[in-house]
């Protein structure tokens, strides 16, 4: 028997996505153009609704190939993504050692973390190694729960140090990425441990 795999967020964001749908190619080039130029000189939050409708484009206009059909220029500041030649939009996530800079068109690896300036490297590496045991303690086991004693006291610390870490990276890591980028889109909530986005202000 077949199964809706959809969740009733996930409906959501389609019928969100539908008003991008009505656009014919060169009025979805002209927004994602026009919406890019705002992102520049900025670091912005993956929560940020202007990012969030940015994302639903963007994933129509690489459905759509829009960017190959060169409709409309990307602002200056931009270059191709390896990717999937769209504009550079990268986003820092935890994952940052393991699969680099995230693409906000194509979802895959925009950037991997050998190609990011070496002058950041170092500390993006320190960084992802401390939430890297933060995060996991979302994922403990029952051995590793019954082990901690008080596994609601763990997952409550892990939490904290969670917010404090994607805080480190929206106040400190995003800006230096700001150097190399135009623009850069960071995580800042962290479903596993409930951070949402209002427990990390920066």
């Amino acid at each position: 028997m077949a199964t809706n795999a959809d969740s009733p967020l996930d409906l959501l964001w389609k019928e969100y996505s539908q008003a991008f749908r009505d656009f014919d190619d060169l009025t979805l080039a002209r927004w994602m153009s026009q919406t890019l130029g705002q992102f520049e000189a900025k670091a912005w939050r993956l929560s940020h609704p202007l990012l969030g409708a940015y994302r639903l484009a963007a994933q129509l206009g690489h459905e759509r190939q829009i960017w190959f059909k060169r409709l409309a220029s990307a602002p200056a500041g931009y270059v191709d993504a390896g990717c999937c030649r769209a504009p550079l939009l990268p986003l820092l996530t935890r994952d940052v050692q393991e699969t680099g800079l995230i693409c906000q068109h194509c979802s895959d690896t925009a950037v991997p973390f050998e190609e990011i300036p070496e002058a950041l490297q170092a500390e993006l590496k320190t960084w992802a190694a401390q939430y890297g045991p933060v995060h996991a303690v979302a994922h403990w086991d029952d051995h590793q729960r019954k082990s901690s004693g008080d596994y609601d006291h763990a997952f409550e610390n892990a939490a904290g140090e969670a917010e404090r870490l994607l805080i480190q990276a929206g106040a400190r890591l995003a800006p230096r990425l700001l150097e190399f980028y135009p623009a850069i889109v960071w995580e800042d909530q962290d479903e596993c441990l409930e951070v949402r986005p209002e427990d990390v202000l920066l």
